[in-house]
């Protein structure tokens, strides 16, 4: 695999928005069980748009450079 067009400061980043925000909305869903947010609609909203954020950092991540310096 060729790493040279990763920009992992942007990849990495996005990496842990879209897992703790797929784990916040999972919790607020009621489908993980066991904290306080559990079964609260709050969490389901900060979740997701944690996770869209997370999206669109590993996209650009991913994306390499697109102009040159």
């Amino acid at each position: 695999m060729n790493t040279a067009g990763i920009r992992w400061s942007n990849f990495v980043p996005g990496l842990i928005c879209l897992l703790a925000g797929g784990v916040w909305a999972l919790q607020g869903a009621g489908l993980i069980g066991g904290s306080m947010m559990t079964g609260q609609t709050l969490w389901i909203v900060v979740g997701t748009l944690v996770a869209l954020v997370g999206i669109v950092l590993i996209y650009r991540g991913l994306s390499g450079r697109t102009k040159q310096a």
